[in-house]
Formats: structure tokens, sequence, C-alpha cells
């Protein structure tokens, strides 16, 4: 038997005041939520803040609503039951807890957790037999429906177009500056650093295996050097860059991914054909990395062509040179 799972409740066997309970620890938990999201984006994002506040200040007077009716047919003692002790029951994804969460994602969060509440408390009104239950989940369903409208006047009252374009803005600002700026750095650097090192090798020794050794060392050693080194020369407070985490993980992937590119097609045995796949990799990667410069960094597409091709068609040379002598 699966631990945990033993103990939980079904709902079908809920008394009437066990789902009050639940519904009032679950407008605490939901009002909670909002409050820690609009606590992140009070700084960067207030419009967005104060459609959070308010949702929670809707959750708030729900479980105040719901508080009162049970006061008035069970009394004052209201039992301890949430959302884990109820097998089948909406679960929450914890992720509030993570940091930098995106605005888009929250909003999305939020949304699913409205809708989720809604669709649970009509479907368990439908399968209840018993009167009293059914006309308190439809109560609840209701609730959770209209807090859904609820959500809507709020964006339309803190977050107009003009406002909601401005936050949009913001936050694709921050997605380039946190990760793709660092990813396009590390592609480039891993991309181009090491056709030297694998052609000269590949050149040198006509050895398909030596050479996707020697290719995977470079690829994984520039991935680490590059991101430790975009973690710790910037903690973005400052420049607001964003967590140097995500920064060096996305700088130090995409190098390894673009090293280990044109490294991995000599892991077939022939040399010319592990050779020539190798040189289509390099042709689309350096032509990915204008493409990616071209639509995130706003480079004109000829400019960043020019510039990766011609750099990488240099230390392309550079290695078959050095190899080959």
């Amino acid at each position: 038997m699966i631990p945990g799972l033993a103990s939980r409740r079904r709902f079908s066997d809920l008394s009437e005041q066990e789902i009050l309970a639940l519904a009032i620890s679950s407008e605490e938990d939901d009002a909670s939520i909002y409050r820690t999201y609009a606590q992140r984006l009070r700084a960067d994002y207030p419009a967005s803040a104060q459609v959070f506040d308010g949702m929670a200040a809707e959750e708030d007077d729900h479980r105040r609503r719901l508080i009162e009716v049970h006061r008035a047919r069970f009394g004052e003692v209201i039992p301890l039951i949430r959302r884990e002790h109820v097998a089948g029951f909406y679960a929450r994804r914890p992720v509030w807890l993570m940091e930098n969460l995106s605005l888009e994602r929250m909003r999305a969060e939020a949304e699913a957790m409205e809708h989720e509440a809604a669709k649970f408390y009509t479907a368990a009104a439908q399968h209840s037999t018993d009167a009293a239950a059914r006309r308190l989940l439809g109560d609840l369903a209701a609730a959770e429906q209209g807090h859904e409208v609820r959500a809507g006047e709020l964006v339309a009252t803190h977050l107009d177009a003009e406002e909601k374009g401005k936050e949009d803005r913001a936050a694709h600002r921050q997605f380039i500056l946190t990760w793709v700026q660092p990813g396009l750095a590390g592609l480039m650097d891993g991309s181009v650093s090491t056709l030297a090192p694998i052609f000269a090798t590949a050149f040198a020794t006509q050895n398909t295996w030596t050479t996707f050794l020697v290719g995977a060392a470079a690829s994984v050693g520039a991935g680490i050097s590059m991101g430790f080194t975009e973690a710790a020369h910037d903690d973005g407070v400052l420049s607001g860059r964003g967590s140097p985490f995500k920064r060096g993980l996305a700088s130090g992937v995409m190098t390894t991914l673009g090293g280990m590119g044109h490294a991995l097609p000599y892991l077939i045995p022939d040399f010319w054909t592990a050779t020539s796949v190798a040189m289509v990799v390099v042709f689309v990667e350096l032509w990915a990395i204008a493409w990616i410069q071209n639509r995130f960094m706003e480079t004109p597409f000829l400019r960043a062509a020019l510039q990766v091709v011609l750099g990488g068609a240099l230390v392309f040379a550079a290695g078959v040179l050095i190899g080959g002598g």
C-alpha cells in the first residue's frame, strides 16, 4: 500500500460540515497564494499586483461567508481538513514557491486555480445524493464561477490594454535578459570556439573516436566555464538581468550543446562521412544563431549572418589548417 494514501478520505465520505471546512481552508490557501503573487509583482508590475490583491480580497470574502454559514449550522469549531487530506480533491501545484516566477505563469496559474475550483464544486454537486450537501456544493460552485467573473472585472479595472502591453513588454525584456541573451552567448561560444580544436583533431588524427572525445571534453569544459562565469560576474540586482542561476544554466547548457552538435557526428566510424555530417551541422548551427539574433536581439539578419558565418568560417579554417599541417 502506498504510504499516505490509506489515510486520505474519499470526498463522498465527507460530512456536510467537513465539506464546508474543506472549502474554508481552500479559500484561505488561495488567498495566501494570490498575496504571494502580488508581493512578488509589486515592484515591477504594480497593476498586476493590484489584480492579485483584489482576488485575494475576494477569497477572504468567500471565506468569511463560509465561516458564517458554518457558525450558524455547526458552531464555532471548524474541523481541520485540507486538500491533501481528501482523495480526488484538486491539488495546488506549489509553483508559488518558485523564485522569479514569470508574470504570464502567475496569470495562467490563477486562471487554472479558479477554473479547477469551479469545476470541482460543480462536479461534486452533480454526484451528491444528499439534498443539503448538493445545495451547499452548488452554492460553492456558483461562488467560484462568480469569482472568475470578478477576476475578469479586476483585470479590466487595474490592467487595461496599455498597462498590460507595458507589463508584457517588460516581461519579454526580462525573458531576453535572463534566458535568451546568456543562452545565445553560450551557443555562439560553444558552436564557434570548439570548431578549431574539433576539426584540428579530426584532420590531424583522422580518428573519429579520438575526435569525439576531444569535442566532448571541449564542449563540456566550455559549458562549465561559461555557466560559472555568467552566474558569478553579475548577481542581477543592479543590472536587472534576473537570477544568476538561470542565466548560468542557460549559458552553460547552450555552450555545451553548441559544441556537442558537431562533435556527435564523429561517433560515425567513417572519417569522411562523419566530417561531412559535422560540417552540415556547423552550417545549421551558424544560421540558427543568426536567426536567433534577428528574432530576439533585433539584429538585421544579413549583418548577423555575415558576422556569425564569417567568424565561424575563419575558426573552422584555422582548425583545418592546423590539423592538416
